[in-house]
């Protein structure tokens, strides 16, 4: 579609709670934003998707085309993405994208066409196998339009980010290890999608507190520079696995199985100790800090005399 017509889409479904006119008045559309994988900003398009098996589904039809879509090349680099629903309480959540793959997918296509058999007739059209993508909540206990934990100091932010982390590494973990001992490669892409979203995520949380985080805490805080100096080295170790394990992942199919749960082993050994280790020590201080942070007050002027 031309990207004059998106955009319309778009502000549309944004400025009407996720309803359009036109020809996808009607329709089930939810709006997508991906990371570019190349430029690193955020690309929205309008999709039509698809319910089945109580999955939010979308299909990298791109109507046909020989090629994958730019949107399914980005959710392959960086699995998180935003989601729009236009539905009759409109929804917007995190999602973890997850390409289907062999008898899944076969599975979860034949659904969707019996759902949209448009997609069948793309199908016919190309070559290529046209992926099926599942939107998995970031967190799936969340019903739709519930409000995200509510976070009034620092603390909170800084407990809200560990236990997405945790739980993002010990599900990584759990499906590192249902394969059995000397399989052969061929992890998949679940794994793969899961693993790339917790280090996207850890290198957000540390990258932040880096940045912004620790120098704050330092100027108001001096006595904490010897803990803060120790964090800071921690993060440059945890980031060390962090990049072996993505080397792993870009060459997931000659990967051993073994060698890749041995790495998340040593990075959710390294990675709890350090959180626990950050929480002991920062909790107190950020307790006292809201969030988000409030800005100075303004000045008055001073009156005319």
């Amino acid at each position: 579609m031309p990207m004059s017509f998106n955009l319309n889409i778009i502000e549309e479904f944004r400025a009407n709670g996720g309803r359009v006119g036109g020809p996808f008045e009607g329709g089930d559309l939810l709006l997508l934003t991906t990371t570019g994988a190349r430029s690193g900003r955020p690309h929205t398009v309008p999709l039509g998707y698809v319910r089945a098996e109580g999955r939010l589904l979308v299909v990298a039809s791109a109507a046909g085309a020989p090629d994958h879509p730019q949107w399914y090349r980005n959710l392959l680099a960086h699995p998180v993405v935003r989601v729009e629903l236009g539905t009759d309480a409109f929804d917007a959540f995190d999602a973890i994208a997850v390409p289907a793959e062999g008898d899944r997918r076969e599975q979860l296509f034949t659904a969707v066409v019996r759902a949209a058999p448009g997609y069948g007739d793309y199908q016919a059209r190309t070559e290529r196998e046209l992926p099926v993508v599942v939107l998995e909540r970031e967190r799936p206990d969340a019903a739709p339009g519930a409000a995200a934990p509510v976070v009034h100091t620092l603390a909170d932010k800084l407990l809200e980010a560990h236990t997405w982390l945790r739980a993002q590494l010990r599900h990584v973990r759990e499906e590192a290890h249902a394969h059995a001992p000397g399989r052969p490669a061929g992890l998949g892409l679940q794994l793969r999608q899961h693993c790339l979203a917790f280090c996207d995520g850890l290198t957000h949380h540390h990258t932040g507190e880096d940045r912004a985080v620790f120098p704050a805490l330092a100027r108001s805080h001096p006595e904490l520079a010897d803990v803060l100096a120790r964090l800071d080295e921690e993060h440059r170790a945890i980031g060390r696995i962090k990049e072996e394990l993505v080397a792993l992942l870009a060459g997931i199919e000659i990967t051993e199985p073994q060698r890749l749960r041995a790495e998340l082993d040593r990075m959710s050994a390294e990675l709890e100790a350090h959180l626990d280790h950050e929480e002991a020590e920062l909790l107190p201080v950020l307790a006292a800090i809201p969030f988000p942070p409030t800005g100075p007050a303004p000045v008055r002027a001073a009156p005319a005399r």
